[in-house]
């Protein structure tokens, strides 16, 4: 089964402009996330997709592979899906180019689930950790996930999910870590599919696949990283390298 790993990298964010290429010690965000996902092992081949000549080469004169997109997306998704549509691959993994303390565990547990029988059944899968921090609860710019007992996501949503009416509820928090792991077809079956209501109001990509009947299944993580969307998030992965 061949296993590539695809980081979808954008320069005009929103939030936090050109994010990818501000400095983290002595590398760009970029060239740390693409590093450490080299670094893991686990994939046949890493690739950065970008629109960007500067990421682009950034990644090439670092002696990485990188492959610009021909034209533009609405997401990440949509940027996989038009690199690997001629590729001979089975499972592609998206690792968000502001991810920069990518570890191998948790990218093995989520290759994982594809294996066996039961992994058959599985069309795409994500990663979550257990939040703690009510700040971080609460802030919309952490994407939280609703779960069944068998794993499979309910509801992405930035707003505070599951509602704490009851007070002596033991409710868990999980927040969305932004990488996933898809069969191809399954990824070009989604960029085939129009923007989904709950996609457009919320600005959360895999939302797409819950309203066209495909639930992610998702995998717990200790990660701990942390995901470059504000500049006081650079500051916090300063200070955690």
């Amino acid at each position: 089964m061949k296993t590539i790993a695809m980081i979808p990298a954008r320069y005009a964010a929103t939030r936090f402009p050109a994010k990818l290429m501000q400095q983290l010690g002595s590398k760009t965000v970029i060239r740390h996330t693409y590093e450490n996902t080299v670094a893991t092992g686990l994939f046949d081949e890493v690739y950065v997709v970008t629109d960007s000549d500067i990421i682009f080469n950034e990644i090439t004169s670092n002696g990485g592979r990188a492959v610009m997109s021909k034209r533009a997306h609405e997401s990440g998704s949509d940027r996989i899906a038009e690199a690997v549509a001629e590729m001979e691959v089975d499972i592609v993994v998206n690792v968000q180019g502001d991810e920069p303390f990518v570890k191998k565990e948790p990218l093995q547990k989520l290759l994982a689930v594809f294996a066996g029988e039961k992994g058959t059944e599985v069309q795409v899968a994500s990663l979550m950790q257990v939040m703690k921090e009510q700040r971080f609860i609460e802030d919309p710019n952490y994407v939280k996930v609703a779960v069944d007992k068998q794993m499979n996501s309910l509801m992405f949503s930035r707003s505070v999910i599951p509602y704490p009416r009851s007070k002596e509820a033991a409710t868990v928090y999980y927040e969305h870590i932004g990488v996933y792991a898809f069969r191809k077809q399954a990824l070009l079956n989604f960029t085939s599919w129009e923007i989904t209501p709950l996609e457009a109001a919320e600005k959360i990509e895999c939302l797409r696949y819950l309203e066209n009947g495909i639930p992610l299944k998702m995998v717990v993580t200790d990660y701990m990283g942390i995901e470059i969307d504000t500049p006081e998030d650079l500051e916090r992965a300063a200070g955690l390298l």
